[in-house]
């Protein structure tokens, strides 16, 4: 009997031992290949000198990792000759001798420098930087340069963020529910704040400064002014607080009405003398709760929410009264540009441009205009936003949305980084050939002074963060291209891969190449060949391309393919509603010829006969139907792909993506089919060879209702 209870624990153990949540994301520390690694000793005999809170989260994560990649048997240490120094400039003299005044130069306030030196005969590696968060910074690479199994040249590694402020938006309500949020509640527990500490704030936190992350918007754009209360100011000063040490700033949304709401005041109409003065007190009192305030961020006049529309006013006028609020201290002001009429009087394409081009050059230095990556709403692909570009004298930031609103929510796989670096490296031509987004976006195509990028996250409280195990991927790489947005997406993959689970090649380079084929898999059995906005009503979950009618047009998928039986899609040309005519005339030229237009753009800007030949020479219905086909088959065959890949991952993980890929391969039939069988009323064309029949009729499909569908806020 003794035995067997033996035998029960130590299975149990052995168990406990091995399952992986997901908790610990890129975070892994997995013990070395090489267990005899030099790095043993080095990161045995670390020197931090100093004492401060993120000097103490440095010593920690080394303890953490150096555990991790070789056990935790003890290490004799050699205190007078340590193999790893960590410090300031003039805080250790071994940077004073082994840096030059311009290697210093160059970091910046929070770049970094590792670099290797000689001592005694003993090889050494330093980190020093400009900063303690730099520092920070700088311990996370050597440690993910450990892990990945990369070498630090012999030149060093000296880095820098290429953009200021990379901030991750959630959309977060104070009651935990989130808006478009499918990876459960929101994290933050306002009702146990200020009093309690949840740990996982702090590894929230960890978790952003180790991509360089250094911003968090905590409550949802569609905001409540109740944040910006004295109750709620107590909540997020703990937030803040704990934030700090791992160089991260708390902003927070500002509802515009908020004067009225909580001020008590009969407007809030921005030119008005007393709503001026009220914004200034608010934000005097915000900044004693929370010194290191980072400043606010604005939803207005879009989709319900109040603005300076409401008073007759420019949204540069709104803007500028929370610019002047903030500025004293040091605050920004990010003002989103998703603003559009509330009686759909043009296309919604053209709106946010039409609002926001002529007043280039009337906001204050101190705002920053946030531009989703399109003009519509997340779309799965979308051409780069015509505002990129077009507002030299207005400093304009990405925002990215990292949650999957219409990309299939948690269960789908769709690695981002591809999407992001698509638009990231489009064309501009606003001075010339060369004019990438990414050059708008860093500042130096315009010489923004202010320099910003945004992602809307994706993170709950799952115990893997975001639903999908997948999804960490997604947040990881916003991290990467925030801080240097030329990174490529191949290289997010390999090594996001190689930190959270192998760095075996047999691992790595499959499911590499699985992630970076899989957004444009998503896209052929959603919305091939530029077809948009075609999910289902509210929620955006699953097909909807029959939806019509209701309160708006451009909330209806009917309104964007304007299918009928001459044919599809939208008319963006001087013909139509002329949205083309915002780009630069080489890409009208290009995107306006349907000899040159690229396809995957082609029913975002042309209304199309069904048998409108392709450049491969298949009609348009023919094209459509196998890029539905295309999908379904590929994500059937990443089913297959991973569960080859069993040996190489633990059970908890491998069970969990195989059970979500399953119900993807599953979705994206139902995709093909109710998506399939809608236009085909409209085409009056078969289905070609090697498209799958439907299984069911359309009436099935019009008839399917999901309940309850999570982050519909």
């Amino acid at each position: 009997m003794k035995k067997s209870f033996l035998t029960f624990t130590l299975l149990l153990a052995s168990y406990l031992l091995m399952a992986n949540d997901g908790y610990k994301l890129w975070l892994q520390y997995y013990p070395l290949e090489n267990p005899k690694s030099e790095y043993r000793e080095i990161l045995g005999n670390a020197r931090v000198p100093g004492e401060s809170p993120t000097l103490s989260i440095i010593k920690t994560e080394l303890e953490i990792a150096r555990s991790g990649f070789f056990g935790p048997a003890t290490l004799q240490k050699d205190s007078n000759s340590p193999k790893l120094i960590i410090a300031l400039k003039d805080t250790d003299p071994a940077i004073n001798k082994n840096t030059t005044p311009e290697e210093m130069a160059v970091l910046g306030e929070e770049g970094y420098l590792i670099k290797k030196f000689s001592e005694a005969g003993q090889n050494k590696i330093l980190i020093t930087a400009n900063s303690e968060i730099g520092l920070l910074y700088g311990t996370f690479k050597l440690l993910q340069t450990i892990q990945t199994g990369e070498q630090i040249p012999n030149t060093g590694l000296s880095n820098s963020p290429k953009i200021k402020h990379r901030v991750l938006n959630h959309w977060d309500n104070l009651d935990r529910s989130v808006e478009r949020g499918y990876s459960g509640s929101s994290i933050w527990n306002w009702h146990r704040l200020p009093r309690h500490i949840d740990q996982q704030y702090l590894d929230y936190a960890r978790a952003n400064a180790s991509l360089g992350i250094n911003g968090v918007s905590v409550t949802n754009v569609n905001a409540n002014a109740l944040v910006l209360t004295p109750e709620y100011l107590a909540k997020a000063k703990a937030l803040a607080d704990a934030f700090r040490p791992y160089g991260i700033k708390l902003y927070l949304t500002a509802r515009f009405s908020s004067p009225m709401e909580i001020g008590g005041l009969p407007t809030a109409d921005p030119i008005n003398a007393e709503v001026q003065a009220w914004w200034k007190e608010k934000t005097k009192e915000i900044y004693q709760y929370i010194p290191d305030f980072g400043g606010f961020l604005v939803k207005a006049d879009s989709e319900g929410q109040p603005g300076p529309h409401n008073y007759g006013r420019t949204q540069a006028e709104g803007a500028n009264v929370l610019a002047d609020a903030v500025r004293p201290y040091g605050g920004i002001v990010m003002w989103r540009a998703f603003v559009y009429n509330e009686k759909t009087p043009d296309d919604r394409h053209k709106q946010g441009y039409n609002e926001f081009k002529k007043i280039d050059g009337e906001f204050r230095e101190n705002v920053i205009v946030q531009v989703k990556n399109g003009a519509i709403d997340f779309q799965p692909r979308e051409p780069f936003h015509p505002l990129f570009g077009a507002m030299p004298k207005t400093p304009l930031m990405m925002e990215f949305q990292i949650t999957q609103e219409y990309l299939g929510h948690d269960t789908h796989l769709a690695f981002l980084a591809p999407m992001f670096e698509e638009t990231l490296k489009s064309d501009t031509y606003a001075n010339g050939k060369g004019s990438l987004v990414s050059k708008v976006i860093d500042g130096s195509l315009h010489k923004y002074p202010l320099t910003a990028m945004a992602g809307v996250a994706n993170i709950g409280t799952d115990r893997n963060w975001t639903g999908h195990h997948f999804h960490q991927a997604n947040w990881f790489a916003f991290g990467k291209l925030a801080w240097d947005p030329e990174t490529r997406s191949a290289d997010i993959a390999e090594e996001w891969l190689k930190l959270t689970f192998t760095t075996d090649k047999k691992f790595t380079e499959p499911i590499q190449k699985m992630m970076l084929a899989s957004h444009e898999m998503v896209v052929n059995y959603m919305t091939p060949l530029g077809l948009h906005h075609i999910m289902a009503r509210g929620h955006h979950y699953g097909p909807g391309p029959w939806v019509t009618g209701g309160g708006r047009d451009d909330w209806t998928a009917t309104y964007y393919h304007k299918a009928t039986e001459k044919g599809v899609g939208f008319d963006r040309t001087a013909s139509g509603s002329d949205a083309l005519g915002q780009y630069a005339p080489e890409i009208q030229k290009e995107w306006g010829n349907l000899k040159t237009a690229p396809e995957k753009f082609l029913l975002w800007f042309h209304h199309l006969p069904w048998d409108h030949r392709l450049a491969n020479g298949n009609t348009l219905w023919d094209g459509i139907a196998l890029h539905y086909q295309k999908g379904v088959e590929e994500a059937k065959a990443n089913v297959a792909i991973w569960e080859s890949m069993e040996a190489h991952v633990d059970a908890e993980r491998f069970k969990h993506v195989l059970s979500f890929m399953k119900i993807q391969a599953e979705e994206a039939v139902w995709w093909r089919d109710a998506c399939l069988l809608y236009f085909q009323q409209f085409s009056k064309m078969p289905l070609p060879d090697g498209v799958d029949k439907p299984e069911h009729d359309l009436d099935y499909y019009l008839n399917f209702n999901p309940k309850f569908v999570p982050g519909n806020g």
